[in-house]
């Protein structure tokens, strides 16, 4: 019964804001318990770095308990991250990560808000990352969502008094915090946003401390707490059947990507919050103490407040549409507010509850789901009032010119269809995430239009006002359009409407490698996204490189089809690095984007479009064995980067992990964290350890203390740390110079550690066995060096390396170095090898 309870209210909190989903059909619990929302006038903002940062059970606790408009400010979108449900990083990630933030707030009832900060990594201090990041550019974000989302309380996630003891980007969204509290009620701060939305001074600031701030539970109970608020936020919600723990659970466990699926936690739970700034509280328990929360807030608002208050202690489950006259009524009385915040906000709610009351049902779909520029695509638009209230619908209109009168009496509990066309504008924009249009800096997206900053996603721009009289009384209701559809397996579904080019490209491979000066073969693939796509593509190609034929017609009947056309690349003679990119030519219009599809079970469809080119390069590499077996972790292209540089890759599941089947490979690669993901892993480590022993190569990629499957993680004694270097360029030093693997069958040299990206690598190994000789030896500025990164243990006739070393960012951007020194990492031992088969022959 109660994982029934759990997913209803999952599907109706889906259905109710997703901009794909189903148009909003609330229960009469949902619609009561936005007149309670209604009808408080507090608003709390919780600020943090990342993704996954957010207390979900604080959001949820103040969003459902106290009814307060709640929202969550992440400064990054979380590009910085890995991904334990795909292979999509960086700004895909983002993406990603954007939309489990909007799916966790759709279940704990809070908004979603942003900056233009880019998550670049890890990061060891503020001071690194605020020089990273534009300081100015971050402040004016955070003071722009005070000043515009105007909270009563900030609390903040992290402390800022403690710089360097956590993650750099976590204390710079506290510091900010700070300075953004009283920067925010200064005109003369970012005066644009100040003009815009006006100056706002936040009432408190807190910081919500947990027990790892104090480094252990032990520690934290014995602090001192005379400063803090303690909230009790395990509280029960009869009129949902949960409690605030397991709405806040089904938050967290959005972040997939991340691996935050969890247990759902009941009873009694204390949290804490550590006053900071601000008025002082008349009550301790009160996180509002002293702020009238109430209509009486503002000017006129007592009227209203009459009104609604009144319907909330009446509230009638039954026929919630009785109550509209009086919503109404007041609906009417908030058009001469003055305060422009609060009439904005609450006019927004009131005419959702209006609707939800009168059971109003408006969709727009599309007949597709997507359409370019100039396309004309037909509309099938539902309309219904399942009220006994009078709904008059006026016209329905959009902000492109289309104006249909109707003047139609909606009878009750009647389905009215209408369709009509529309047209796409000849010069309408793609759709795509509008942070990701302009190229930014390694800290910064570059978003030219300012009244976008701050929004978790771009506003749809096809959308159709439905002009309704409710009892007289004029409303309009806005719906995006959307496509609907059914699968017989599935039944109902929904997809964005997406506006995409006429025509998109994409070379199959985002690296290619060339180990001689051979010409090799590439496939580009076009998408058309019209009927009846003519044109050619060409590629741009570095002027030592060419490229052969210099074009390729494409011809594509139907809209959605794709044509692959291939292409001879005649690499340089001499290793280098550079960039391809295609070119569709389609009349006078040239094309040069790739079309992404991001498709998951727990977020909406995505379409993203990213400059199209692929990194070529030339390298100097040499290598022994060809038989690699891969064992999946948390999710890399390592198999497909091995497969760039000649070796046959097979990805073997801990099932077929036998002696038998090991026995074909020269060597074993463990993807990243691979004894954190696969528990049943550790029941195949001696298999392993016996592989190596008759001869075989293993490489065990990095893996993190938390949740780690394994007793024996390698045959020698080894132990991981949370040791890491953030800096991409931190001087590598050769602790072995002669060893074999800095030597065979590639000279390693420093140049090898040259254009490195994001990081060195991460959770290296503090201590090890003498078995292990380390190889490299590394550090950050101003730290101790760490000489874990790359270790290797001769046993029996193999080699077992352990690397922290992340070859899973370096392998996607191309970066020659690690393909060389990976390639010495599989080889090693294999002259050896090849030499006593040779004498046994």
């Amino acid at each position: 019964m109660l994982r029934s309870t759990i997913l209803t209210l999952v599907t109706i909190s889906f259905l109710s804001f997703a901009s794909a989903q189903h148009p909003k059909t609330p229960s009469s619990i949902e619609i009561y318990e936005s007149l309670q929302k209604l009808n408080f006038l507090g608003s709390v903002l919780y600020i943090a770095a990342h993704p996954d940062d957010e207390n979900t059970r604080l959001i949820s606790y103040m969003s459902n308990k106290v009814k307060a408009r709640t929202g969550y400010l992440s400064l990054t979108r979380g590009d910085g991250g890995q991904n334990l449900i795909g292979p999509e990083l960086r700004e895909l990630l983002g993406v990603i990560r954007t939309q489990e933030l909007l799916a966790a707030r759709r279940i704990d009832g809070g908004e979603q808000f942003f900056t233009r900060a880019n998550d670049f990594g890890y990061s060891k201090h503020p001071d690194e990352t605020l020089s990273i990041w534009d300081k100015d550019q971050v402040l004016s974000d955070v003071v722009r969502t005070l000043r515009s989302f105007k909270p009563d309380i900030i609390i903040n996630r992290f402390d800022h008094r403690t710089p360097g003891s956590t993650h750099g980007h976590h204390t710079s969204s506290a510091m900010l915090s700070m300075e953004a509290f009283n920067l925010s009620n200064e005109a003369s701060a970012f005066p644009e946003t100040a003009k815009e939305w006006g100056v706002w001074q936040p009432k408190r600031l807190f910081f919500n401390p947990g027990w790892w701030f104090y480094g252990s539970q032990e520690n934290f109970e014995k602090a001192d707490k005379s400063n803090m608020l303690r909230l009790d936020i395990g509280v029960y919600y009869p009129i949902k059947g949960l409690s605030n723990n397991e709405i806040a659970a089904l938050a967290s466990s959005q972040h997939l990507c991340q691996g935050f699926g969890r247990l759902a936690q009941r009873g009694s739970q204390i949290e804490y919050i550590e006053f900071l700034k601000g008025d002082s509280l008349d009550d301790a328990k009160d996180i509002f103490s002293g702020i009238d929360t109430s209509w009486n807030r503002i000017q006129g608002g007592k009227a209203i407040g009459a009104i609604l208050n009144k319907v909330e202690q009446n509230f009638n489950f039954k026929d919630p549409s009785v109550h509209i006259p009086e919503l109404l009524q007041a609906y009417q009385l908030l058009q001469n507010i003055q305060d422009k915040h609060w009439k904005r906000q609450k006019l927004k709610e009131l005419k959702s509850i209006i609707e939800m009351c009168a059971g109003l049902y408006l969709e727009v779909s599309a007949d597709t789901y997507w359409a370019t520029p100039g396309e004309i695509v037909n509309l099938d638009i539902e309309v219904l009032n399942r009220s006994n209230v009078p709904v008059q619908l006026m016209s329905i209109t959009n902000s492109k010119g289309l104006d249909i009168a109707k003047d139609l009496a909606l009878a009750e509990n009647t389905t009215y269809l209408f369709h009509e066309p529309l047209k796409i504008a000849n010069q309408q924009n793609p759709t795509t995430p509008y942070w990701l249009i302009r190229k930014g800096s390694l800290g910064m997206y570059k978003v030219p239009e300012s009244d976008l900053i701050g929004l978790p996603e771009t506003p749809r721009v096809y959308e159709l006002h439905f002009n309704l009289l409710i009892n007289t009384v004029p409303i309009t209701y806005s719906k995006p359009v959307i496509y609907r559809y059914s699968k017989p397996d599935k039944g109902e579904l929904y997809r964005p409407f997406e506006i995409i080019p006429e025509a998109s490209a994409k070379i199959t491979e985002k690296v290619i490698i060339f180990e001689t000066d051979k010409p090799r073969d590439i496939s580009v693939l076009v998408k058309a996204g019209r009927d009846s796509l003519n044109g050619y593509v060409e590629i741009c190609h570095p002027s030592d490189w060419k490229v052969h034929p210099e074009k390729q017609r494409v011809s594509i009947a139907n809209k959605g089809e794709e044509q692959t056309v291939t292409f001879t690349v005649i690499p340089s003679k001499h290793q280098s690095e550079d960039y391809v990119s295609p070119i569709v030519h389609i009349g006078d219009n040239l094309y040069t984007k790739e079309l992404i599809e991001i498709d998951y079970n727990h977020i909406p469809f995505q379409t993203v479009l990213l400059p199209s080119e692929s990194k070529v390069v030339r390298l100097d590499l040499k290598k022994k064995g060809e038989n690699i077996a891969y064992i999946q972790g948390a999710g890399d292209v390592v198999p497909e980067s091995l497969k760039q540089i000649g070796y046959h890759v097979r990805t073997l599941k801990p099932e077929e992990i036998t002696a038998e089947t090991l026995s074909l490979f020269d060597a074993v690669v463990l993807g990243i964290r691979a004894y954190n993901t696969v528990e049943s892993l550790q029941y195949k480590q001696q298999l392993l350890f016996d592989f190596v022993a008759k001869g075989g190569n293993i490489i065990a990629q990095y893996n993190t203390t938390y949740e780690l499957h394994a007793n024996d993680l390698a045959p020698y004694p080894i132990k991981l740390s949370r040791d890491r270097v953030t800096n991409e360029n931190a001087e590598v030093r050769f602790l072995a110079p002669q060893h074999e693997l800095l030597n065979y069958p590639n000279k390693i040299t420093e140049q090898d550690f040259e254009g490195w990206t994001q990081e060195r690598g991460l959770y290296f190994p503090s201590d090890w066995s003498e078995e292990y000789t380390p190889i490299l030896s590394m550090n950050d500025k101003g730290e101790s060096p760490k000489d874990g990164s790359l270790l290797v243990a001769k046993y029996g006739k193999g080699y077992y390396i352990y690397t922290g070393l992340s070859f899973f960012r370096e392998f996607p951007e191309g970066v020659s170095g690690a393909y060389r020194l990976f390639a010495n990492m599989l080889s090693i031992g294999k002259d050896k090898v090849e030499l006593e088969a040779k004498m046994n022959d």
